[in-house]
């Protein structure tokens, strides 16, 4: 059985740091307080960190096993967006005092009917930020690399070209220019000139 040990070790030290460094953002958050719209954003965006970090941790170490970070358009579209809008539209009616759309979104909710529920989710806008920074990491995921294709060591030679058509047609060519044409029972290829020197020579 293969043994995960060092492996285990690893992971665990590494969720151990990027819990203690969420919940450090968090810390930071309360000292900034949520008693303005300045103060509220700005902390509301500390704790969308936090979750965000403590759900990257399990992404460390994705280039080492050959992976890649990825969104894709579609996990934005039918993930993201959709919490992106509720968590949105829920703490834009929370704000406090009179901020930026809050008149506007309390009078959609009311016509819609569902003021109650978004003042009752917005008690708690902490959480809410903090799942958006958790699917903001879960919307990411690690795919392999694409494959790329091993170009050749070497390149295969090409079959020679027999040479015979060649001297054929040049024979052809010769015989049309002397205007000499084989007898019948001579060979093919082999005009009745060079018989005779062959005898010749012998």
């Amino acid at each position: 059985m293969r043994s995960y040990g060092m492996y285990d070790v690893t992971r665990g030290l590494t969720l151990a740091l990027f819990a203690g460094v969420a919940g450090l953002a968090l810390w930071g958050a309360t000292q900034v307080g949520m008693q303005t719209q300045g103060r509220f954003w700005t902390a509301l965006v500390i704790v969308a960190t936090a979750g965000l970090l403590l759900t990257l941790a399990t992404h460390v170490g994705t280039w080492t096993k050959g992976l890649r970070m990825r969104m894709s358009p579609t996990t934005f579209a039918l993930a993201f967006l959709p919490v992106l809008v509720c968590v949105g539209w829920v703490l834009l009616a929370s704000q406090p005092g009179h901020g930026w759309q809050e008149g506007r979104i309390d009078s959609w909710s009311n016509s819609m009917g569902i003021l109650g529920l978004v003042h009752s989710v917005g008690l708690w806008r902490g959480v809410l930020a903090f799942g958006f920074g958790v699917m903001l990491g879960l919307s990411l995921d690690g795919v392999p690399e694409p494959l790329v294709a091993d170009e050749p060591l070497y390149v295969p030679a090409q079959a020679p070209v027999a040479d015979e058509p060649v001297t054929a047609e040049r024979r052809w060519a010769g015989r049309r220019g002397t205007g000499v044409t084989p007898r019948a029972g001579t060979p093919s290829g082999v005009t009745t000139q060079e018989r005779e020197r062959v005898r010749t020579s012998d």
